[in-house]
């Protein structure tokens, strides 16, 4: 029995139980492993976008003391099988990706050959070693140029950079919506590639033991469960012989969320090597070999009445794939079609999405994975149809908004969305922002001289990724929920936290729902020999499919134990009650009994009722039947100099709604650390290659990101909406900063430059391009 004088565990600001060996040092990531034996690999990768791979010469490499083997396509490919893409896009055109290159590579950091030796810096210098002639190809890297005619060709093979053309398509007659339009609003918008850039890099240790002829590999992977189902497929060590192991992983942010050759390549290695094999990726290895995020172009049309109703909306997007399919590379551009419609009612839609091959890293989940890109689309294109029409950016959105009786609400894109209520979380932002107290100190601002822009998104975004119907290897999640015969509670989870605080959230479902201390409660999880199966750690899947299934073990558990407690107490089970760790028998007796008695019970089994196993234990699967649908609205304020085109967030309001909040300090985490991406996306980050194929933003030196000085207070504030989906009733909040800080944060810049006359920029808004429409502006009035 816990304490309850302080409440419930569920709802209380804890801080991460998981934190303690994170901040002193003391938890285990790839790196740390120090197997007997181990070998060391370095990658050798292609200088060039694409080009014929003529001659590989290995001799000198080989001859390094040290160097236990140099390995090229010819020599591995043929034991490691494809790369997987597990997504299914009708006629999707797909090359065949091998771990290293054969006869062609075809992107900057292309894997052509592998050094093993015994020492990481001996690897390195045997790759550097390896000598490869190359007959250069010509390239494409500009996805609207890969799809005209005479454009140069990725894939020869496939005969087209176009790998495949899906249209989202729903609501009334879009043809007939333009029909009836007052006006047509058209704009076109660039979503920019980005990188991930997690702090720790990519990497594998892979260790095979010959006489079992069982391989464990540990992997830095937000997906040790997917990666056992696929693996196989690749290596041919069969699942029940494969043991995968995500230890701590220093940030995934979807780029975690793959099957990558490397994972291949090292336990083809250790299986030929008869030695665990350890690769590390180093960064700039990560810049280039890593799946990148976003890069998407469109134009964008709009039909619309003169009220400001918008009757339809139809685009063509481009979506820049890369040169090969990672995953979900196809998957993601097509998520941004189903939620193009935002948090409106908008009665048609049309958009046709092309995924394009170009001579640059594939293109996969990013933070959000598709639906930033169409909570950008629709959030700026809210804005421009109310400064064509005159109308207030607030009331168009309310004007659009379904009301919270309308929830399960189908959109035009096919989706039904759970539960909402937008307008109470618009209006806790503006009252939190103060809005027209904002208002008033943006016109001050203005009329002494100043550059000050507001911006508000309203968001809503698909989470806990879950049906199996919808998903490619299904999307239902495992649990497994102990009570041990000391009363101590083991968990072990299906999900693969890596910095959402799991281990923490879940033993306070676990705590209170049990009525145990939750410093009684260890979650385990990231080892496929512990947590047999799973579906593990993406699209905020985690707590509201992940933690039903715990939920389900709980009920189990306590069903049982209610059956013990009344053969104890000799009566039956419907006069027993469960409350706050104790079991109870009003009006039968007066006797209580905690866990430890039936624990002990349970497993000595020596007083057990007819029919009842020995043991204390339950597993369950969660099928959920829809997915989840956070909301919010967020509302920031920025200052722009007009001398270095600088961007200053002065006020950051943001209003998630999640469902319940289980540990409120953990979703702020979420949400700060979400918000913090998109500084990065619409201030300074941007993925460069130049006309050649070349990398240009491959190093830190390269790529800006936001520093803590970059980074404004945020005022914070929740609705609460649950979701009927789940026995939790909540959504998810991993992704929510991201979506919904990106178009407000731009739509306060471009505000800021309104009175300028500028109306567009393409993120990201760096000073120097901000400063660039200023002085062009400023000239263009003189």
């Amino acid at each position: 029995m816990h304490d309850t004088t302080s409440g419930p565990y569920v709802g209380r600001a804890m801080k991460r139980i998981e934190d303690p060996r994170l901040v002193k040092g003391i938890a285990t990531y790839v790196d740390d492993l120090r197997l007997p034996g181990l070998l060391h690999a370095a990658i050798l990768r292609s200088p060039h976008a694409h080009a014929r791979v003529v001659r590989i010469e290995t001799a000198a490499a080989r001859a390094i003391p040290g160097v236990v083997g140099v390995f090229t396509g010819a020599d591995v490919n043929a034991s490691c099988g494809l790369v997987p893409c597990a997504a299914a896009i009708p006629d999707l055109k797909a090359p065949k990706h091998t771990v290293l290159a054969g006869d062609r590579v075809y992107f900057v950091g292309h894997a052509v050959a592998v050094a093993v030796a015994s020492d990481p810096y001996i690897a390195r210098d045997a790759a550097e070693a390896i000598e490869v002639d190359y007959d250069a190809l010509p390239a494409v890297v500009n996805a609207e140029e890969a799809v005209k005619s005479g454009a140069p060709l990725t894939h020869p093979d496939l005969e087209s950079n176009i790998a495949f053309t899906h249209v989202v398509a729903g609501g009334s007659d879009i043809d007939e919506a333009f029909r009836k339009a007052d006006r047509v609003i058209k704009h076109r918008l660039y979503h920019q590639r980005l990188t991930p850039m997690p702090i720790e890099p990519r990497g594998v240790v892979a260790s095979y033991n010959p006489g079992e002829g069982a391989l464990t590999l540990w992997s830095s992977t937000q997906i040790p469960h997917l990666l056992r189902t696929l693996l196989p497929g690749m290596i041919g060590v069969p699942e029940n012989k494969l043991r995968i192991v995500a230890p701590e992983v220093g940030g995934g942010f979807g780029a975690k969320l793959n099957v990558y050759a490397e994972e291949a390549l090292c336990a083809h290695l250790a299986m030929r090597l008869n030695a665990p094999v350890k690769w590390i990726e180093s960064r700039r290895e990560n810049a280039a070999s890593t799946i990148h995020g976003r890069d998407q172009i469109g134009d964008y049309e709009l039909a619309v009445r003169n009220d400001g109703s918008i009757l339809g909306i139809r685009t063509r997007t481009i979506a820049d794939l890369g040169s090969y399919l990672q995953l979900l590379t196809p998957a993601v551009p097509t998520l941004t079609g189903l939620v193009l419609t935002g948090c409106y009612r908008i009665p048609a839609v049309k958009m046709e999405i092309v995924g394009v091959y170009t001579n640059k890293m594939a293109t996969d989940a990013y933070r959000g994975a598709g639906r930033p890109e169409a909570t950008y689309l629709i959030e700026r294109l809210m804005d421009v149809v109310a400064r064509e029409l005159g109308i207030d950016r607030v009331e168009i959105r309310l004007k659009h908004f379904p009301q919270p009786a309308e929830f399960p609400f189908a959109t035009s894109c096919g989706l039904t969305y759970d539960s909402g209520n937008y307008q109470g979380a618009l209006a806790k932002a503006r009252q939190l922002a103060n809005w027209d107290q904002l208002l008033k100190d943006r016109a001050d601002a203005r009329a002494a001289g100043k550059l000050s822009g507001l911006g508000v998104s309203t968001y809503v975004e698909i989470c806990a990724m879950g049906p199996s119907k919808a998903m490619p290897a299904g999307g239902w999640e495992w649990g497994c929920v102990r009570m041990e015969i000391s009363a101590k509670v083991t968990v072990i989870t299906g999900v693969s936290p890596h910095g959402q605080g799991q281990e923490t959230t879940f033993a306070q479902i676990v705590a209170d729902r049990l009525g145990v201390p939750i410093e009684d409660v260890v979650v385990l999880h990231g080892d496929t020999n512990v947590a047999h199966y799973g579906r593990d750690t993406y699209g905020s899947r985690g707590t509201a499919v992940g933690g039903s299934a715990i939920v389900m073990c709980i009920d189990k558990i306590v069903a049982k134990a209610k059956r013990l407690a009344a053969h104890l107490f000799e009566t039956t089970s419907d006069h027993v009650v469960f409350e706050n760790g104790v079991f109870s028998a009003p009006g039968v007796t007066n006797r209580e009994i905690g866990w430890a008695e039936i624990a002990g019970e349970a497993y000595i089994a020596k007083n057990l009722p007819a029919g009842v196993e020995p043991g204390l234990e339950a597993s369950s699967f969660y099928e959920p039947q829809n997915f989840t649908f956070p909301f919010g609205t967020h509302i920031v304020a920025v200052d722009v100099d007009r001398d270095t085109g600088q961007v200053a967030i002065t006020k950051y309001v943001a209003v998630d709604d999640c469902g319940p909040l289980i540990n409120p300090l953990i979703v702020e985490g979420q949400v700060q650390g979400g918000i913090a991406h998109s500084i990065g996306q619409v201030l300074f980050e941007k993925t460069v290659y130049d006309e050649n194929g070349q990398l240009l933003t491959g190093e830190f030196m390269d790529y800006a990101l936001p520093r803590a000085a970059d980074i404004p207070d945020y005022i914070m504030g929740h609705t609460v909406t649950p979701s009927p989906v789940n026995p939790l009733g909540i959504k998810g909040i991993g992704e929510a900063g991201t979506i919904g800080a990106t178009p407000a944060i731009a739509n306060a810049v471009l505000d800021a430059l309104e009175p300028l006359g500028i109306t567009h920029l393409d993120l990201p808004m760096t000073p120097e391009r901000v400063w660039q429409a200023i002085k062009a502006r400023t000239a263009a009035t003189v």
